[in-house]
């Protein structure tokens, strides 16, 4: 029998790795079952390429990969090539636009290029979906189509809110979690993870794993992070998110622009610090402390784990330098503006603040690279900045502005 790293572990001692930063084991009895056995269990996880980058709210879900990686377990890292030219539409009220092949398979590069710098690639097995859906005739997606019953998938929230609201729902939506479980199958998955929204469709992998005569996976889901507005989970189509390939800088900057509440939220899902540390910091903070010293201590700490420690250390000394040391101007005009608890665009903000006369202006400048945010130069033109922060906002070399966005009349 083959060894794990955890061998040396009690299982209370496993299972407790596993749930820290976890939102729900299920089944957590048939988990502990399959551990008892002492070998590699198969774990799976599957990532749409809907997008080309990673961004922090992937990375939990891949550190937890890591850490069942270290434990001795084998890590299938799923990239759903095919499930991603139908579009899981969770969280979505309307019928995601499928992907076309060519840019799918772009993205699945990037992704697979990426997930390396968390995971070790030489033990880590990668799997492309259309490998078996591609193989699969219109006669096997009938039978498959007959595991499961439209009720069921209404019990899905986002289908029965939209069945409910007479929205429309497409048929091969209903594909989308079928197709996923049917993953669990073919890779004969011992675990499957995925965010909390994703239970419903980890659940179908379960009910059609016992249809083929498999033993049911269990599921450990995985809480899903805020993005920089504080309200919003991070996505790249709302502009909330802090990229893993951000030039270092950049990061830095964002992660310096969130709320001190939304800190404590980093910390907790993205920091390797021991809990007693982050409890430590807390304690601190309670007592006194900046807590923009701990909210340097996670940004440091989030640019050395994605670019380098010299990386990090030059983007604090360009922050303090241009927070510290004057490299700002001292009578910047204060600003303050109503936002939306959701944010605003960063081009609205610049139009608003009048460091640009337009949108247009706005978005213009960004691509020239002549936008920083907190020092750091903004790439991305989606940009949302969130309600509640306080910001010093950058225009070429001489146009300054701290502009506070507050939640007023806009709200909601």
């Amino acid at each position: 029998m083959k060894l794990r790293a955890a061998d040396s572990l009690s299982i209370d001692e496993e299972l407790a790795i596993i749930r820290r930063r976890s939102d729900e084991i299920l089944i957590e009895a048939e988990l502990r079952q399959r551990l008892e056995k002492r070998r590699p269990l198969r774990v799976k996880a599957g990532f749409d390429p809907t997008a080309p980058d990673l961004h922090l709210g992937h990375t939990i879900l891949i550190n937890k990969l890591h850490e069942l990686q270290t434990l001795g377990h084998t890590i299938v890292f799923l990239v759903g090539d095919f499930t991603a030219m139908i579009g899981d539409p969770t969280g979505k009220s309307a019928t995601r636009p499928p992907l076309t092949r060519e840019a799918v398979a772009q993205n699945a590069q990037t992704y697979t290029d990426q997930v390396f710098r968390i995971l070790d690639r030489d033990r880590t097995e990668v799997a492309f979906n259309s490998a078996w859906m591609d193989k699969l005739s219109s006669a096997d997606m009938i039978r498959l189509a007959a595991r499961h019953t439209v009720a069921r998938m209404l019990e899905r929230d986002d289908f029965g809110k939209r069945y409910r609201a007479k929205q429309p729902i497409a048929i091969h939506e209903f594909l989308y979690p079928l197709v996923q479980g049917y993953d669990s199958v073919a890779l004969e998955a011992d675990l499957e993870l995925g965010g909390t929204d994703q239970k419903f469709n980890l659940l179908v992998g379960r009910e059609l794993q016992k249809h083929y005569g498999q033993a049911p996976q269990c599921i450990l889901t995985m809480p899903l992070l805020e993005g920089l507005d504080g309200v919003q989970k991070m996505s790249k189509s709302l502009g909330n998110t802090v990229g893993i390939t951000d030039a270092p800088d950049e990061m830095f900057g964002k992660l310096m622009s969130i709320s001190d509440e939304l800190m404590w939220r980093y910390l907790e899902l993205l920091s390797f610090e021991p809990p007693a540390t982050l409890r430590r910091w807390h304690d601190d903070v309670a007592q006194g402390r900046n807590p923009r010293e701990v909210k340097v201590l996670l940004a440091k700490e989030l640019v050395a784990r994605f670019h380098s420690a010299v990386a990090a250390d030059a983007a604090l000394a360009e922050f303090e330098a241009r927070f510290r040391e004057g490299a700002m101007p001292k009578d910047m005009p204060e600003i303050v503006l109503d936002a939306p608890a959701s944010g605003l665009p960063i081009a609205q903000v610049l139009k608003q603040a009048r460091l640009a006369p337009s949108t247009s202006d706005a978005l213009r400048l960004i691509g020239q690279g002549g936008v920083r945010v907190n020092g750091a130069r903004v790439s991305d033109k989606a940009l949302l900045l969130a309600s509640g922060a306080s910001l010093v906002l950058q225009v070429g070399k001489r146009r300054f502005a701290r502009v506070t966005l507050k939640t007023g009349e806009l709200a909601g």
